[in-house]
């Protein structure tokens, strides 16, 4: 307690740890991405109009989108359903639910994309060969990298909308039931209302754990050019084949739709009354 009113009664320390907060993200964020836009433009559009140009990075993107916006939807709606189990139900297991839910953040993205070959492969999978023997195909196509996006970006709805519910309470939620309004009735019209900024946010950050997802895809993907390469890998290829440009240029492609995605969502929230 002494030590905290310290703190806050010295400039010099106040102001030192400022300081070194500042430098901390500087040199980890905003250094490296400076230099990422400074590459990326070291000739003008040029840079993006050549990656555009290129059929492989076009197609590579519009998969990628594909497939982020995919998983987010899916995240989305088990996102909620598990945020309102793990708060407003009481059942055996809650603890390790809530526990599974945060294993993506622990387990590396590559050990899940090796667990899903595992599992789905076509040859040697626990139900690749049943899959494969109706036609359907998961690893090494699209399913595959949806599957494995949706896994690293799980909990980023959740760990939202959670703490949210838990503050809110379900005090209104009771009043609307005895009042007879059904489920579906009260979830639209007390619950929905109540948490959609957490939603919200838990959709663009999962966006962003999207887009930027590659340990896991790569493993699923295939990474064909053309067909199943999304657009961080086909970055990884280009750089090491000595195409820095145009590696440059998607990955700035990449960064500025998620950073695009938190500046629209912090214009557009309503500002706290005080």
């Amino acid at each position: 307690m002494a030590s905290t009113v310290v703190v806050r009664d010295n400039p010099t320390v106040r102001w030192g740890l400022r300081l070194l907060v500042i430098t901390y993200l500087f040199l980890l964020v905003v250094w490296p991405s400076s230099l990422v836009v400074q590459h990326t433009f070291a000739d003008g559009l040029g840079g993006l109009r050549d990656a555009l140009a290129d059929p492989h990075v076009v197609h590579a993107l519009k998969l990628t989108s594909f497939v982020a916006v995919t998983a987010v939807v899916i995240n989305l709606v088990f996102g909620v359903g598990m945020s309102l189990l793990l708060v407003r139900s009481r059942f055996p297991g809650k603890r390790l639910l809530s526990a599974l839910v945060d294993l993506p953040l622990s387990v590396s993205p590559v050990v899940v994309g090796l667990a899903l070959v595992l599992v789905y492969n076509g040859r040697f999978g626990l139900f690749g060969p049943t899959l494969e023997a109706h036609g359907i195909q998961i690893i090494f196509a699209t399913p595959g990298m949806v599957m494995a996006t949706c896994f690293v970006a799980l909990p980023l709805v959740i760990r939202e909308v959670v703490p949210v519910l838990e503050e809110i309470g379900d005090d209104q939620e009771q009043a609307a039931r005895s009042l007879g309004a059904n489920a579906v009735q009260t979830f639209r019209r007390i619950t929905l209302p109540s948490i959609r900024w957490a939603i919200v946010y838990g959709v663009v950050l999962s966006l962003a754990r999207s887009l930027g997802e590659f340990g896991a895809v790569k493993v699923v993907a295939g990474n064909v050019g053309g067909e199943t390469q999304l657009a961080t890998l086909l970055v990884h290829e280009k750089y090491q084949n000595f195409q820095q440009q145009t590696a440059y240029s998607v990955s700035f492609m990449l960064a500025f739709a998620a950073v695009l995605c938190l500046i629209v969502v912090s214009l557009l929230r309503p500002k706290e009354k005080s």
